[in-house]
């Protein structure tokens, strides 16, 4: 893709179309153009909410919908191709025929970024967590920072920033930059400061063996420069066999779960004089990046007790362990879970958070990687936390994904729990949710998926009461 470097924050008022706009990242990227005073226009096939709504109020909403080369000019500045659009979009080819710049989402990221110092956290697991944590703290001090991270956050409009700020914080997944582009994205942000979070096998269709999926991080932790900081798991094997060190020009940096306690529900932070903070999350796995987000804070300059002061108003990110409805003995969480490390990790938090109550937790299988049967025997024991465990699918999104059908009784044997129940339909999910037992006991949703559009708040204030 392109070479040549775009300057972003030139004088002139950057042209920039961006193929497939209404993607997730890519309508957040459109309006953070669009604030720095770019000419942006977008196209895409199909465009839904919530960036239907905020293209339209921005003026940046396409006027129809679908693919028309003649809205490539030659006068466009840059062309930038999100992951939805197809390798033969005519667009694409137009853009390619006159020779313009044309970028997938993070090279244009990295070209925008260039004279910024690039923090890039990778991981399979915890990296957002991690990122909106780091945010969190920068914004409670008052740092001026840029950011790109793949999930909406509290207090925060856009998922991109881009100003003449110093510093970027960029959460660095290993999925395919493009569909032109098979690298994955954060091998192309060329980061002063990586973190490896964990690495547990994903994206089966695009890595194919646990081998092939690790060898991207292994990349990831070589790529660190001179002089530059990788921040690793010190407990995850798999991100051991990547990041031990081995340049004796860079820094590495360990890292474990936040020393803490637990008290009546809450989770308390222990700092070097011995004194208790609480904080609003939970669960080693947030522990563990507690402690990651406060490795790179030290290295932007943030002091210890300044990490502390900050991270006790850390609402965590949206749609992880997130908060459904309390009650006086019953809590409903919902979770962006779908991975087998997710799935251990947040139910197994969440158990321990409260001991003295029962947990029923179920879990959708939504991703690729989830309905695959040859990926499905990654679950086994990942769902042994809970005291009821459920698996949901429904079968039409086989289809749609174009595969094979799945027995019932392959998913459950999958999870090696004798006991796991496995439902297909979402009626029958709610009927047997209501008819448990809430008293002194906790109901875990886990899904990157809706459950079919199941009303989950109408569902947990009758649970809850």
């Amino acid at each position: 893709m392109a070479s040549d470097t775009l300057s972003p924050q030139s004088a002139a008022p950057q042209r920039v179309h961006l193929i497939a706009v209404g993607g997730s990242i890519m309508h957040n990227l459109a309006l953070a153009l669009h604030r720095q005073g770019a000419r942006v226009t977008g196209s895409d096939d199909e465009i839904f909410e919530p960036a239907l709504g905020r293209l339209a109020a921005a003026g940046l909403l396409p006027a129809q919908e679908g693919w028309d080369a003649a809205r490539i000019t030659p006068d466009l500045d840059a062309v930038i191709v999100g992951m939805h659009a197809r390798p033969d979009n005519p667009e694409l080819a137009r853009a390619q025929e006159l020779g313009l710049k044309v970028y997938s989402f993070p090279e244009y990221i990295y070209e925008a970024s260039r004279d910024k110092q690039r923090i890039v956290i990778g991981g399979s697991h915890g990296k957002t967590s991690i990122t909106a944590c780091i945010l969190h703290v920068l914004r409670y001090h008052g740092r001026q920072f840029d950011y790109a991270v793949g999930a909406q956050l509290a207090g925060f409009d856009l998922m991109v920033q881009l100003t003449d700020a110093p510093i970027i914080i960029i959460e660095g997944d290993e999925y395919l930059s493009s569909p032109v582009d098979r690298r994955p994205k954060f091998h192309l942000y060329q980061h002063h400061i990586g973190v490896i979070s964990g690495i547990s096998w994903d994206h089966i269709n695009v890595f194919p063996t646990e081998e092939i999926y690790r060898e991207q991080f292994r990349i990831f932790a070589d790529m660190t420069p001179k002089a530059g900081v990788l921040i690793y798991d010190r407990d995850d094997e798999q991100v051991q066999l990547v990041s031990m060190p081995t340049n004796p020009d860079v820094t590495y940096i360990g890292y474990g779960p936040h020393e803490h306690v637990i008290r009546d529900g809450k989770t308390f932070l222990i700092n070097k004089k011995d004194e208790e903070v609480p904080i609003q999350v939970f669960g080693e796995h947030n522990l563990r990046n507690i402690s990651a987000a406060k490795e790179v804070c030290k290295q932007l300059g943030i002091k210890g007790k300044d990490f502390f002061k900050a991270v006790a108003s850390f609402p965590g990110a949206a749609r992880r362990l997130e908060l459904v409805k309390e009650g006086a003995t019953s809590v409903v969480y919902k979770d962006f879970a779908h991975a087998p490390s997710k799935l251990k990790a947040t139910a197994t938090a969440l158990k321990k958070q409260f001991p003295q109550r029962r947990l029923v937790a179920c879990l959708e299988l939504h991703t690729f990687s989830s309905l695959n049967p040859d990926f499905l025997p990654q679950y086994a024991h990942c769902f042994d936390a809970p005291d009821v465990a459920v698996v949901y699918f429904n079968p039409h999104v086989l289809e749609h994904k174009r595969l094979p059908p799945l027995a019932a009784a392959t998913v459950a044997e999958a999870f090696q729990r004798p006991d796991i129940k496995v439902i297909t339909d979402s009626a029958e999910l709610a009927a047997f949710l209501r008819a448990q037992q809430w008293a002194n006991a906790n109901l875990l949703l886990m899904s990157s998926g809706t459950f079919d559009r199941l009303d989950l708040a109408a569902l947990a204030a009758e649970i809850v009461g």
